[in-house]
Order: C-alpha cells, then structure tokens, then sequence
C-alpha cells in the first residue's frame, strides 16, 4: 500500500514539476520575446540591404510620382511620406530628400 501511494504521488510530484517549468517558460517568454524581436528589428533596419531597398523603393516611387497624372500624384503622395516616415533623413540621398521635402509642402 505504502509502495502504491509513493508511486502515486511520485507521478503527482513530476506533473507539478512539469507544470511550473512550463509556467516558468511561460512567463519568460512573455518577458524576452518583446525585447529580443525589438533588438532583431533594429538590427535589421541597420542593414546593408534594408537601407539599399529603401532608397530604391523611395526612388521608384518618385519617378512613378513624376510620371503620374494629377489626381493618381496625390495618391502616391500620401504613401511615398507614409513610406518615408519611419526612415531616417540623413540615409537618404540629398536628392531624395529633397524630394521628400517638397512633397511635406
């Protein structure tokens, strides 16, 4: 009897110790996710091939915008600055910049 209640709760013992390491994985995770994606986002936004895309992104955007009609320019307006928003200014070449400017007038 004594053997049947040891093994008994020795099981108990291993589901317990199992639930509060998940609970603990849990709670680390909640915490390290967040600042490990944040540091991966900079570090991306830091790369060679980030920045490379977005001046030619931006740069394609504006010669579509030169080349619009009118009424589709102040469509592109609107994404080119929504685009160019969350990019530094001093990444971007001069000309782009001051195209950039001219469309926040």
């Amino acid at each position: 009897m004594k053997k049947v209640l040891f093994g008994i709760s020795g099981v108990l013992c291993v589901v317990a110790l199992g639930w509060v390491l998940m609970a603990n994985n849990l709670m680390m995770s909640n915490y390290f996710s967040p600042k490990q994606e944040a540091v991966r986002r900079k570090v991306f936004e830091q790369s060679k091939a980030y920045n490379q895309g977005m001046i030619q992104e931006l740069q394609n955007m504006r010669f579509e915008y030169i080349q619009a009609k009118p009424e589709q320019q102040t469509a592109l307006r609107s994404i080119i600055l929504h685009r160019a928003a969350d990019y530094p200014a001093d990444s971007m070449p001069v000309d782009l910049y001051a195209f950039i400017q001219e469309l926040e007038k």
